[in-house]
């Protein structure tokens, strides 16, 4: 497959570039950082754009590069993002606030638009993977920048999947858990002050136990890639949580339900009347 992969620079990026390569994909890197020595390695198979996919121009830019080298892109996996302003969010930075949601959500729907003509052209069934994250499911206080985006990013990934279904494409969010990357270090870094006692703990402990398993996350995007996955589309899923591997069994259920998803939950969900 021809794979284009954001934020493959550092830490799940980097790894899922590394599992794609030994599995005998191609994959093009886009990231802020310089990836030539990555490229050396790998140079039958992996090329790079140093590109910020933040900005709308620098993404279509890469688009264009990708284009100019391959016909199709059978695959986007759109890991890139930051926590960037954290605390409060009565006190945060409006600007820094701002721009982390930019990074993280505009980031996501850039890479999509800019390769949606690469994607009509994929080989087969196209296939988009989204990363979510902490906060898109419940409230994560001193995040809310963080988890507004993540939240979007969900929420665009079901928008998307009802708005081309008459397409051969699959478009997917996925919850990696708590990986143990920059980002817990970055938590330690700012203390319990800036991140919150229970933000601050969580990352003490899944620092000391390892956190969740990045195999698991690796297992998941290339399952998502395969045709086993065919059909499924507009789903949240949890890399360590769900049984994803068994989903295709289930295809013609899961596709009649909003299991996966997110949905308001009104009393009489819960067999509670408040009238």
């Amino acid at each position: 497959m021809n794979i284009v992969l954001t934020g493959s620079s550092t830490g799940i990026g980097r790894a899922l570039a590394q599992r794609l390569l030994a599995c005998g994909h191609r994959v093009w890197g886009l990231a802020r950082s310089d990836q030539s020595d990555f490229a050396t390695q790998h140079a039958a198979a992996f090329r790079a754009s140093r590109c910020d996919v933040a900005h709308w121009r620098e993404v279509e830019r890469a688009a264009s590069e990708i284009a100019a080298a391959w016909t199709r892109v059978d695959a986007l996996i759109t890991c890139a993002g930051v926590q960037g302003e954290i605390g409060r969010a009565l006190s945060a930075d409006p600007v820094k606030w701002s721009a982390t949601v930019r990074a993280n959500l505009d980031g996501t729907f850039f890479s999509i638009r800019a390769l949606d003509s690469l994607l009509a052209g994929a080989e087969r069934r196209a296939k988009i993977v989204c990363f979510s994250g902490g906060g898109a499911t419940k409230p994560r206080p001193h995040f809310s920048a963080y988890g507004v985006a993540k939240t979007g990013v969900v929420r665009l990934v079901e928008t998307i999947a009802e708005e081309e279904r008459s397409r051969a494409l699959d478009i997917n969010a996925l919850a990696p858990g708590a990986i143990n990357t920059r980002l817990t270090d970055e938590i330690l870094a700012l203390g319990r002050a800036v991140v919150g006692d229970a933000e601050y703990a969580a990352a003490q402990k899944q620092k000391a136990t390892g956190g969740n398993s990045i195999e698991k996350v690796l297992d998941l995007v290339e399952w998502l890639l395969s045709p086993a996955s065919d059909g499924i589309t507009g789903r949240l899923l949890s890399a360590p949580w769900d049984p994803w591997a068994t989903l295709a069994t289930h295809g013609a259920e899961l596709a009649g339900s909003d299991i996966y998803t997110l949905r308001r939950i009104a009393p009489e969900d819960r067999q509670k009347s408040w009238s």
